[in-house]
């Protein structure tokens, strides 16, 4: 059997074999937990679907078969629970095994996953379902996330169904249980390629997190993710340790790779330790790798084992300096690979499978979609000046891949979308070969350790505490993080610059939000500059200038 997404997809090459088109060719009822899990359970149900593993030496290598079966529990269990077509289902199971049954299960319902990370606070959470109105939850029994929910539960205005998994919590579900007990057979139920499958929440600069909405066909977009970026192949096994409750998971954790055939590596562990990493790489037998530039600045400061089974290794999110993919070749004999997406698409931009890798550079326009530069009139920049990389759709046509909507925001969504034109927002240049280099956001996105904080989250805070009269937060280079977040804060009467108030605040700050959003280090300022209009201009701070416009 060739790998399950010829059936959807067709490729044209050149003379080197070199990808040059790829188009989609679905069915109006495309729903990728019975095109595509179950109708490789039926054809091969043998097949290698995932490995997981833990910290603690669990282990469980699970077939399409077992993935077929076992998530076909969950959805008669979630049936029998209420939850039906277009209800929307949070999700916060880190790397836990769970996460596979229940996401395949809520696809075949037709229901909409929100993925989650376990980090959220209970505020974060209750905004969260607030906004979404979601249905239903499913979290860890890990890191106290049960009693965050609670809390969430008494600040949201929703009627909320919540589900623990493996172990009973007071109060939930408990799913695993259910499952159990439940049919390993569902018939197929009606659902659209055009309704809402997945809703990622992701940071703004302006405001709280907005939910990006895709529909059923997302899946399919990720086939270049996949094969001509990652490289993950048919029968081999795709490692991206990213937790399941950010975009990266579906970019990498099971989509495209099950579309092409891979099994997926799954290592549930809590914190990063470069050789437990390898271990796991070296004893599964990994073949492709994906993680964030973070992950490979660790690496390259130690003595990297030999990997003899890793072939493929891929990085996005952050940048990575020249050095780091030099010493990753040199000691793995590896090309690192750099893509580029957002939340709202999937791969726009990576060193392609067949092509040159460029240390540094984002790559070449994915074929399958039409990535062009733009510059503020609409015209195309000369090669090395800077334009916005934006994304022309088919005229008159719809483009997998692309998001359908912003949660709630409509107005923000005719914002970034100008006549037949996606603005992603980002600022890069081209070079003579066509390859695409980075410049800047357009916006004020900060990326710590692989993750994206708008600022607004974290100034939202700092305002609570009553000696921030105004403030203003920025990501500033960090050798471990890549960015680390730090406040320029104005304090307001009755307090006077300090290190004891530096270290108040940052108390304060910090034990308000999730780890990945804490504040790093606060720089007091007299005033802070500002647009004509009244906006704070970060940029400013970003170049060390302090005075109003």
């Amino acid at each position: 059997m060739s790998s399950i997404y010829t059936k959807f997809c067709t490729e044209k090459f050149d003379n080197e074999g070199r990808l040059l088109e790829m188009k989609l060719d679905y069915p109006e009822n495309f729903n990728f937990g019975y095109d595509v899990v179950d109708a490789i359970a039926a054809e091969t149900p043998d097949k290698r679907a995932l490995v997981w593993c833990s910290p603690e030496g669990e282990e469980h290598i699970l077939s399409f078969g077992d993935i077929s079966r076992i998530s076909s529990k969950y959805a008669n269990a979630f049936v029998s629970c209420g939850i039906g077509r277009g209800d929307k289902v949070m999700v916060a199971l880190k790397r836990h095994i769970e996460y596979w049954f229940v996401s395949v299960a809520l696809h075949k319902i037709g229901a909409v996953l929100i993925p989650v990370t376990h980090m959220l606070t209970s505020d974060d959470i209750a905004y969260r379902l607030n906004m979404s109105r979601a249905e239903a939850i499913v979290c860890t029994v890990q890191d106290d996330f049960p009693e965050r929910v609670r809390e969430a539960l008494t600040k949201a205005n929703t009627k909320t169904t919540v589900f623990s998994v493996k172990e009973d919590v007071e109060g939930f579900i408990n799913l695993t249980k259910k499952a159990e007990g439940e049919s390993g057979e569902f018939s197929r139920r009606e659902t659209l390629a055009t309704d809402p499958m997945l809703m990622y929440f992701t940071s703004g600069t302006t405001g709280y997190p907005k939910g990006v909405v895709h529909d059923f066909t997302y899946p399919l977009a990720h086939i270049a993710t996949a094969k001509y970026w990652q490289q993950a192949e048919d029968g081999g096994l795709h490692f991206t340790i990213s937790e399941t409750g950010w975009g990266k998971a579906s970019w990498g954790k099971i989509y495209g790779q099950w579309l092409v055939g891979s099994a997926v590596m799954v290592y549930d562990f809590d914190n990063f330790n470069p050789q437990q990493l390898i271990g796991v790489i070296n004893k599964y037998g990994v073949t492709s790798f994906c993680a964030p530039a973070t992950v490979y600045r660790y690496l390259v400061r130690k003595e990297i084992p030999a990997m003899p089974t890793l072939r493929y290794a891929a990085t996005a999110g952050e940048m990575l300096s020249p050095e780091v993919f030099h010493i990753f070749q040199e000691k793995t004999g590896l090309t690192l690979r750099e893509g580029y997406g957002q939340t709202e698409t999937t791969l726009l931009l990576a060193n392609f499978r067949g092509y040159p890798s460029k240390d540094g550079a984002l790559g070449l326009p994915s074929p399958f979609y039409n990535i062009r530069l733009m510059k503020k009139d609409g015209s195309e920049p000369e090669v090395g000046e800077i334009g916005e990389i934006v994304v022309v759709p088919p005229k008159g046509g719809k483009q997998c891949g692309l998001f359908t909507r912003y949660l709630e925001n409509d107005g923000l969504y005719s914002e970034v979308w100008t006549g037949e034109v996606y603005h992603t927002g980002d600022a890069a240049w081209r070079d003579e070969d066509g390859y695409y280099w980075f410049h800047g956001r357009f916006d004020d996105i900060i990326k710590t350790s692989g993750f994206r904080v708008g600022p607004y989250e974290v100034e939202n805070v700092l305002m609570e505490h009553p000696a921030v009269m105004e403030c203003s937060v920025i990501g500033v280079p960090d050798k471990f993080r890549g960015q680390a977040i730090k406040a320029f804060i104005v304090t307001a009467p009755g307090y006077e610059p300090s290190r004891k108030l530096e270290r108040e605040i940052m108390e304060f700050c910090n034990s308000k939000m999730a780890e990945y959003k804490w504040v790093r280090s606060i720089e007091f300022k007299e005033s802070l500059p500002k647009t004509i209009s009244g906006k704070i201009r970060r940029i400013d701070l970003r170049d060390g200038k302090a005075t109003e416009e």
